[in-house]
């Protein structure tokens, strides 16, 4: 290493040095010799003892700013600048050289800046989808603890208990009434009061159970303490509580959980999954009076389509297809497994991550439930795991003349007790 005798007027007969990098012409900074701390006053090089009023200032040079490259390849500001011609000191210099190890500094002291690894690329973007999961199951449970707290004492003592629903097999009921909020224009909707189910759909999930079971609601069956009546009728009569009653003595199978469909919150939720893909045939349906009356109309071609929120409500309550007059509640059954089906789908697609937070909300807003947050977020997960179950409904057999002098649809037990058993096998 070169070394340089520079003797600053007024600095007594100690000299000072200029400090070179191993293979460099070039000054990084002045200094001074340390002194012993021996103590003997004689002015020895050593490693302590020099006064602070004798040590002559430093003179450090940054290098020129990083750029991205030198970022990423951890490269920081050095004490000298390596360009050709650069100075150090009081001095003169000579132009920069090869190789050697540079002293590291960081704007304002401390450690260096870490390089930008793919490491912690990896390590953020881990941080980041744990941050947005975290986000949206605190989201979910609140959601499902507000609506937990809007289905009847009576309909919860109705239910039978069960397992978890994640590991454990679970009947779960969802009933949709065919109550319509105030002002609409539907001829014959129930806008207040007791109103019948709309939808009847038995969904067992969990321990490796899938299945799916709807019921007509013109299907006829014993209501507790109303006799011979359509199963719809049992809603009217009792709420979810005598429907609940009356499908287990009419099946003989337990139900463990209810969910009640919020037809006001249903389009949210479809919304919020950026809408669902449905197949249907060729409908053409009018709800509510139809959109001249401030209602819905629905025209659909033979062939698969994306339904928003809206336009998924408006099938799912179709029961007249002018399009098609031969349907009936079966056809109206299947569509509405179809669409359960959709929305199952888009929930477990990849795309819907981004939109978490908001499905998180608004799932459990779409229903009303016995079930509370935890319950609720392992019937999902059942469900997603179990995969796409067959549409299944139970058929009738005939028709049966009610005491009223209506007609509803019989089942015959032969065939109520082979769709059961294929249900409850999952």
């Amino acid at each position: 290493m070169a070394e340089h005798r520079d003797d600053p007027p007024g600095r007594g007969d100690e000299p000072s040095y200029r400090v070179y990098r191993a293979g460099d012409g070039e000054p990084a900074r002045r200094a001074k010799p340390p002194r012993s701390d021996s103590g003997d006053g004689s002015g020895s090089v050593g490693a302590r003892g020099s006064t602070p009023g004798d040590e002559p200032e430093y003179t450090v040079y940054r290098a020129k700013p990083r750029g991205l490259r030198e970022r990423l390849r951890g490269e920081d500001a050095g004490v000298g600048d390596d360009r050709p011609g650069a100075s150090g000191g009081s001095g003169g210099g000579g132009s920069g050289g090869g190789g050697g190890r540079r002293l590291r500094l960081r704007r304002g002291g401390g450690r260096s800046r870490r390089p930008i690894t793919v490491g912690r690329v990896v390590k953020w973007v881990v941080l980041a989808i744990g941050a947005w999961l975290a986000l949206s199951l605190v989201l979910f449970l609140v959601s499902a603890q507000i609506q937990k707290g809007k289905v009847s004492d009576s309909a919860k003592a109705a239910l039978t208990d069960a397992g978890y629903p994640l590991w454990s097999a679970n009947n779960v009921l969802i009933l949709g009434s065919d109550q319509r909020p105030p002002g609409t224009k539907e001829p014959g909707a129930s806008t207040s009061g007791p109103s019948r189910s709309d939808t009847i759909l038995l969904w067992r999930v969990g321990g490796g159970k899938s299945a799916r079971l709807s019921i007509p609601r013109d299907t006829v069956v014993d209501i507790p303490g109303h006799g011979r009546q359509k199963v719809n009728a049992a809603y009217a009569f009792g709420g979810a509580a005598l429907t609940i009653d009356t499908l287990e003595q009419y099946l003989g199978i337990p139900i463990n959980h209810l969910i009640e469909v919020d037809f006001e919150n249903f389009p949210k939720l479809i919304d919020a999954l950026g809408g669902i893909d449905v197949r249907t045939g060729r409908v053409c349906s009018e709800i509510s009076g139809g959109i001249r009356n401030g209602g819905w109309t629905l025209n659909l071609r033979k062939g698969t389509h994306h339904l928003n929120g809206e336009d998924a409500l408006t099938l799912a309550r179709t029961r007249k297809n002018s399009c098609n007059p031969a349907e009936d509640d079966l056809t109206r059954a299947r569509r509405q497994q179809d669409i359960l089906s959709g929305i199952k789908d888009k929930v477990t697609s990849p795309t819907t991550f981004f939109r978490l937070p908001w499905v998180s909300w608004a799932a459990p807003k779409a229903m009303r439930t016995d079930m509370g947050g935890p319950t609720l977020l392992g019937f999902f997960g059942a469900a997603a795991i179990g995969g796409t179950p067959p549409v299944e409904v139970l058929r009738p057999s005939g028709f049966e003349t009610l005491p009223d002098g209506g007609s509803g649809l019989d089942v015959s037990d032969a065939d109520k007790q082979a769709a059961v058993d294929q249900f409850m096998d999952g």
